[in-house]
């Protein structure tokens, strides 16, 4: 049977995980009259919720004489380790893009690791049935980005189809009868090649991880040479250059959503391999005689790091499963196992763990599973990691791309020139303005919430990483102090009331509240103590007038992301399964003053 190894790449929301849905319904992987959830491949809670694919997942179809293993990959570069590992896999990429937007940062990064691996590439100009597309020029946009990233004469000559994901059609031509998917199944025939067949000793490499609890890890990749059966002894050529000897108890390839259990696994395919104890990614599976392990996979270095500590608020062991120290360590350094761009490294302290990624929104993505899980913990401030270049100070940049209202373009502009960016050009694109930046990864903790604020919400802002600069200069911290709560115990009406022209607060009456936890953010600069607990006092008098109407202001909900970049560098998130509440490091006030002194020389 024939086989192509295909892999869908895009920016997000560009429609991936929707045209999947929609191919795995033509295909027939579906029985008749079964109902079937939008979003199929979303399997991870997270995904579902926001929307975006986290996780790559492997399925296969056949469709005519072939079997097409399709690879569905992340769209935000802060997931790059997912999609550099699994493109590996594939021989060719379809890649989606929306007929409005055009090529957006993301596409530009995916598109830029497929072509580096020498994948044949497939443009799927998405959403043409949208009333504002513009089909052709995205199509000469893409061209275009080809030509920005070097494309050889081979992958400029690539294959263009038009599609409507969401209901399931695409054509050749704009003009053509638009009935059902055929002209994109038969595009990725005719153009993905079919893998080499590589005669000669087995060579797999292990792209992805797999747990069950009966069987334990189980090792996912592509066969680059030679076969693996079932039953064998091989070779499992580690990252750090050791060899063990395993045997393979099951061998299972992709059918559908599922898999089949197989004998054999012949080169070219896709598949997975079941007596794996300590198998990691990047591993290579080899003939037990010549054991020649492949190149291993290259994933981008991390550029923002926090620290993950274990929980030592008040509160502690109040709502949480895994509690200590060692819980911490062991699930940290587990994520690293699956996650090939996360990296964590023990610290003096004990109990503190530096855990660097690609972005906010990559760690932000692990606490959030974490909390899910029933861990309890603390993080710092997210701080980039810096490089020595030539003997100077260097930092990682960004491109940054924002799409505003035409009014609010004027405030954005300034803003970003205050945190050290550079516009590089601006176009209107119907009643908006869409602008580009290079911008330190420094200058992008707290703008996203911060601009949300200044445009009413209607700003709509990507970044990717772009290269190492030298040092741009300093970077003011948070404008506004905290407000601080001096005791613990219950909120009131009362005292929120009272205190309502110092800031906006995060807290409701009734919340219980510890000595040192942030109530709320200070209009005004430097940190506050406030009485948030204050209760009214009682007297037999009661007349009509004297007792004033509270009316309080909603408390501002922070969402985790949201926390994170709104932390100074004395703060701290604790993390629940609960609850997500900011706290100073030090809780006592006279502690914070002694620091502070300590801190100015005094």
């Amino acid at each position: 049977m024939d086989i192509r190894n295909v892999a869908i790449i895009a920016h997000v929301d560009h429609g991936k995980t929707t045209l999947v849905d929609q191919i795995l319904t033509q295909c027939n992987v579906f029985r008749q009259g079964q109902e079937v959830r939008e979003r199929i491949l979303d399997s991870h809670d997270l995904e579902r919720e926001r929307g975006i694919t986290i996780m790559a997942k492997s399925i296969a179809v056949h469709y005519k004489n072939a079997r097409i293993n399709l690879i569905d990959t992340p769209g935000h570069a802060d997931f790059g380790g997912e999609v550099e590992r699994v493109l590996k896999m594939a021989d060719g990429v379809l890649l989606l893009v929306d007929a409005f937007e055009g090529p957006m940062p993301q596409t530009r990064f995916v598109l830029q690791k497929a072509l580096q691996l020498d994948l044949k590439p497939i443009v799927v100009i998405n959403k043409v049935d949208r009333t504002n597309a513009r089909s052709h020029e995205v199509l000469d946009e893409v061209f275009e980005l080809f030509v920005e990233l070097h494309a050889s004469d081979d992958q400029l000559d690539f294959a263009a189809i038009y599609a409507a994901g969401r209901d399931g059609w695409a054509v050749r031509e704009l003009e053509d009868e638009r009935q059902d998917l055929t002209p994109l199944l038969d595009t990725v025939l005719e153009v993905v090649p079919a893998p080499a067949r590589v005669e000669g000793p087995l060579q797999m490499l292990v792209t992805a991880l797999d747990y069950n609890d009966y069987v334990g890890r189980i090792g996912i990749g592509r066969v680059f040479r030679g076969s693996i059966h079932n039953g064998e002894t091989i070779a499992q050529c580690r990252r750090d250059g050791s060899i063990a000897t395993v045997s393979v108890r099951q061998l299972f390839l992709f059918e559908g959503l599922g898999r089949r259990e197989v004998e054999e696994i012949t080169c070219g395919d896709i598949g997975a391999v079941v007596g794996l104890e300590t198998v990691d990614i990047g591993d290579t599976l080899a003939d037990i005689e010549t054991a020649e392990p492949l190149p291993l996979i290259s994933v981008d270095e991390p550029t923002l790091t926090m620290s993950f500590m274990a929980n030592n608020s008040p509160n502690y062991g109040k709502e949480g499963r895994f509690v200590t120290s060692r819980q911490l360590r062991e699930r940290l350094f587990k994520e690293t196992e699956r996650d090939m761009a996360l990296r964590v490294e023990e610290t003096a302290s004990a109990d503190t763990f530096k855990v660097s990624g690609r972005g906010i929104l990559h760690l932000s993505i692990l606490m959030e599973t974490m909390r899910r899980e029933g861990y309890e913990f603390m993080v710092g401030q997210p701080r980039v990691i810096f490089k020595e270049i030539n003997g100077r100070k260097a930092e990682p940049v960004e491109i940054l791309t924002v799409d505003v209202p035409q009014e609010h373009a004027g405030t954005v502009i300034e803003y970003v020139a205050t945190r050290r960016g550079d516009m590089l050009h601006m176009e209107p694109v119907e009643n908006r303005t869409r602008i580009e930046f290079h911008i330190p990864s420094r200058g992008l903790i707290g703008f996203r919430t911060s601009m949300l604020r200044a445009t009413s919400g209607e700003i709509v802002l990507h970044h990717r990483f772009l290269q190492y600069e030298y040092f741009k200069g300093s970077i003011p911290e948070r404008q506004t102090g905290s407000l601080v709560s001096m005791g613990a115990g219950l909120t009131t009406a009362f005292a929120l009331d009272a205190l309502q022209d110092r800031g906006r607060f995060f807290v409701e009456p009734g919340d219980n509240i510890y000595v040192g936890q942030i109530v709320g953010e200070n209009s005004r600069e430097g940190d506050l103590v406030v009485n948030v607990q204050k209760a009214k006092k009682l007297t037999n008098i009661r007349a009509a007038g004297s007792d004033r109407n509270v009316k309080l202001a909603p408390a501002v909900k922070l969402s985790l992301e949201e926390s994170l970049e709104y932390l100074n560098h004395d703060e701290y998130v604790e993390i629940t399964p609960a609850s997500i509440r900011i706290r100073k490091s030090l809780l006592d006030e006279n502690s914070r003053r002694q620091a502070q002194k300590r801190a100015a020389g005094l």
